[in-house]
């Protein structure tokens, strides 16, 4: 098992931690373990693909036909007399 040393906690927040360790009957170093495996045992939400966002959210609107734009060839570079 690790070893964690917490420092700079603010006395309002050690002190909630005493009386809830206490209404619990365990120490505050076992009541901050407790706190710190509720927090993290929850799954990690992995991050949305934009693109699936943004058909999640307008896919059932139905989709659009868009016309073919034909393709022209690439224009040569503008001479500017330099």
């Amino acid at each position: 098992m690790a070893v964690m040393t917490i420092r700079d906690i603010d006395d309002a927040i050690e002190s909630r931690l005493r009386l809830q360790a206490a209404m619990h009957g365990r120490s505050m170093e076992d009541e901050a373990r407790d706190i710190l495996r509720a927090a993290l045992s929850t799954e990690i939400p992995h991050p949305r693909d934009l693109g699936q966002a943004i058909h999640d959210r307008f896919g059932a609107l139905g989709s659009v036909d868009l016309p073919d734009v034909p393709r022209e060839p690439i224009r040569s570079a503008v001479d500017f007399g330099e």
